[in-house]
């Protein structure tokens, strides 16, 4: 009996063999090191490996696929810039085996889909375009040519542009990225929803509506002059190694770090540097000289009782805020404070599940320094109240005058290679009417303005019928999305799918009607085009502009790079009634980024600039105090504290990425810092929270949520204690998506609610 969709998109349930220890206090040294030789020897070519090590994030070389942190703009690590989990990233896209027409005539959609994400990830490299006809079991081999007509088929076919979809993986280049919402837009619709409409929406809405820009304000140079630096909902230990390096140097050079996070995560406790022998043979540097153990989206809560005892202290003694920062810079500060009145200290400290301990020995760092840089990633963003997170934390860096100043801003730290300068490029369902203004007046053909679908509105959309073509440039998208079996019955009501890829995942086996699989280049190889070898650029998480150029032969004859892909795509669509020569692109990619100088704020000599060995920094106007607002100030926000409440029985759950993964990617099964081993599907539970369920280490116990009514079960957990605020748990996405509701997500964002998901857990007899 052939597999269902929803069937599909699940991973299995099927334990492996789970090992739990304490977790570790200290994070990368020699352990790191072993692990990533063990990456490249197990899945990578040594000579290959050895070749990319040297080019990884260096001047010259290409940009590591795995996060966005910068690379130093000034000398880059003789050693290897790059972590742990680059090194993984790398073995995944370089490994040294593909897959074509033999391996999918071996192995049907529904036996693929019974293997778990670690195993699909491994199967090899894609090595030619694949086709699923309606109705077939086995992908079979199509030709280029004949896959873009089938794209163009079915495009033309709609009644209306905006039944078809484009998703966008930050994997994908600004040229890339630029010529898709070109064709997208000349198409006639803005249906272009990415990942920032799951991770980082809710920060680029609060940047924009308090200082004007949707990004950080802060480069890196800043983090070593800060007194003091906040890291929020992050675990840059395993999502962003880098940079604990530069928290070492916040470190030598005076300033202080505060941890605030549910997890006490190793790389915020102790990092032990792989590129210093001393730090190697002495033990490494403690990081966080304050953890605070919030509970889950207390944030708000904590940072307004921060705000309450500053007020306090100011009306006291003077010269704890910034007055003539506020005076000169901002708008609303009497309405905010009046507000702020409202709220009580006492009942706030309560609801962020801080001890007056904790509490007053981060209050004095805070009152104390007035150089103060808050870092956060997606434990701030995927909440409903996801947006009054940042803002809040806005607030407080707007009372002590601490930003647009030297080693002082905002720092929301991207978890994609180029999710950001995707958004620069005009990768977004609500671009800008000057955006859209200047494509007008290049290439002459007027874009639409209606507001398109962000990823939440996109799968709703398949679901109910309303759009019958999907197409992912990188990504996974059924494991990434939430909702898992609403948002796989959406994909199965498509007339096609299609993805542009280098690795097989789960998203390639959950498919419309008819379906596509279009292997491309990845960052680590060569791209050959007419004009010769190809150079590409990234925007990375401070707002550099940089190269990224392949070092190895592609694994195939049979790839093409993403920007041939979308040139072909839109020629084969648009045909003779389209006003841009979508084939001059692919064979000179300098021809792009001319356009780009044209139409993009900031890109001006865009290919004079790249060659600048360490890039371009991007116009940012909240790093001088230029804020675009529609005040024209940095505004300050009133921010309700979230009003949710748990049910008896109830614990909030937290969805989290393991040490052996990056985003969607499985590079193996252990989660090395929080001391486990060999498993994926186990729930992280407070002891005290166990005790009240009679629950022992290992038991197996079936989850479910319940939004609106509607019951969502995932099953076969095994239960792992942990230090964990009370009534709080963690657990690992993909396997726990299913239990997140499509209709929960952020306000003005519509980020998934990912990180605040009301379940019970009941054991298995």
């Amino acid at each position: 009996m052939s597999t269902t969709s929803k069937e599909k998109a699940l991973t299995p349930e099927t334990f492996e063999n789970l090992k739990s220890t304490k977790p570790q206090v200290n994070s990368v040294g020699f352990k790191s090191i072993a692990t990533a030789i063990g990456q490249v020897s197990k899945y990578m070519n040594t000579a290959d490996a050895l070749k990319l090590a040297t080019k990884m994030n260096q001047k010259g070389g290409f940009d590591c696929p795995g996060c966005a942190w910068p690379d130093p703009d000034d000398e880059r690590s003789s050693l290897g810039e790059f972590c742990e989990n680059g090194i993984k990233a790398i073995a995944e896209e370089a490994q040294n085996k593909t897959i074509g027409a033999d391996f999918f005539e071996k192995h049907s959609v529904d036996e693929l889909s019974s293997w778990s994400d670690f195993e699909i990830g491994k199967s090899g490299r894609l090595a030619e375009p694949m086709f699923l006809p309606e109705d077939a079991t086995h992908y079979q081999p199509m030709s280029w040519e004949a896959a873009f007509e089938k794209v163009g088929q079915h495009l033309n076919a709609l009644d209306n542009p905006d039944e078809a979809v484009f998703y966008t993986s930050g994997r994908t280049t600004n040229e890339a990225a630029f010529l898709y919402q070109l064709f997208v837009r000349e198409f006639g619709t803005s249906n272009l929803p990415d990942c920032s409409n799951m991770c980082h929406e809710a920060s680029g809405s609060a940047l924009s509506e308090t200082l004007g820009i949707g990004k950080g304000s802060v480069t890196l140079d800043d983090l070593y002059k800060a007194e003091v630096v906040l890291v929020v909902g992050q675990n840059p230990g395993t999502n962003h190694p880098r940079m604990l390096t530069a928290l070492e140097k916040t470190k030598k050079n005076g300033g202080k770090i505060i941890a605030v996070n549910p997890l006490p995560e190793a790389g915020l406790i102790k990092f032990t540097n792989p590129q210093s022998p001393v730090k190697l043979l002495t033990g490494g540097t403690q990081i966080a000289d304050a953890f605070v153990p919030i509970t889950i989206n207390g944030d708000v809560a904590f940072f307004k009782a921060i705000l309450l005892k500053l007020l306090e202290q100011e009306e006291a003694k003077g010269n704890v805020f910034d007055t003539a920062f506020i005076n000169e810079f901002t708008q609303g500060y009497d309405a905010f404070i009046t507000d702020l009145k409202t709220y009580d200290l006492d009942e706030c400290l309560k609801a962020s599940g801080v001890s007056e301990a904790i509490f007053t020995e981060v209050f004095d760092l805070i009152l104390n320094n007035n150089k103060i840089i808050i870092c956060w990633a997606m434990g701030l963003t995927q909440h409903e109240n996801a947006v009054d997170n940042i803002r809040e934390l806005v607030n407080l860096l707007l009372l002590k005058g601490s930003i647009g100043k030297e080693g002082a801003g905002t720092c929301p730290v991207r978890g994609h290679s180029n999710v950001q300068g995707d958004r620069t490029v005009g990768i977004w369902e609500s671009a800008p009417q000057a955006f859209l203004d200047k494509i007008e007046t290049k290439y002459g053909f007027k874009p639409t303005n209606k507001h398109g679908f962000s990823v939440i509105d996109a799968i709703k959309a398949m679901y109910e019928k309303k759009a019958k073509v999907f197409i992912g440039m990188g990504g996974n998208f059924i494991s990434a999305v939430p909702d898992t079996l609403y948002s796989a019955q959406a994909l199965a009501n498509c007339n096609l799918t299609v993805h542009v890829s280098t690795k097989l995942n789960r998203s390639h086996l959950v498919t419309g009607k008819e379906a596509l699989i279009l292997p491309c280049l990845g960052r680590t190889e060569k791209d050959y085009q007419k004009s010769g070898e190809q150079v590409q650029s990234v925007e990375n998480s401070m707002g550099v502009v940089h190269t990224t150029k392949g070092v190895l032969e592609p694994c195939s004859e049979n790839l093409l790079s993403e920007v041939a892909v979308v040139c072909g795509i839109a020629h084969a669509t648009l045909k003779a009634r389209s006003k841009v020569s979508w084939l001059q692109y692919k064979d000179d990619y300098n021809l792009v980024r001319n356009d780009i100088a044209e139409v993009v704020e900031g890109f001006t000599d865009y290919n004079k600039k790249l060659k600048q060995p360490s890039g371009f920094y991007l116009p940012n106007g909240a790093r001088i105090r230029k804020f675009k607002t529609k005040t024209g100030k940095a505004n300050f926000t009133k921010n309700n504290l979230p009003k949710w409440q748990l049910k008896e029985g109830e614990l909030v759950m937290m969805t989290i990425r393991s040490h052996d993964q990056f985003n969607t990617t499985i590079y193996g099964l252990d989660d090395r810092y929080r001391g486990v081993f060999n498993e994926r599907r186990i729930i992280f539970m407070n002891r005290g929270d166990m005790k009240l369920r009679s629950l022992e280490a290992h038991d197996v116990v079936n989850l479910k949520s319940e939004y609106n009514g509607v019951i969502r079960e995932a099953n076969n957990f095994k239960v792992v204690g942990y230090d964990i605020p009370k009534n709080c748990c963690a657990t690992y996405f993909p396997e726990t998506n299913v239990l997140v509701p499509l209709e929960s997500f952020a306000h003005t964002a519509k980020t998934p609610a990912s990180k605040s998901v009301k379940i019970t857990v009941e054991k298995v007899q």
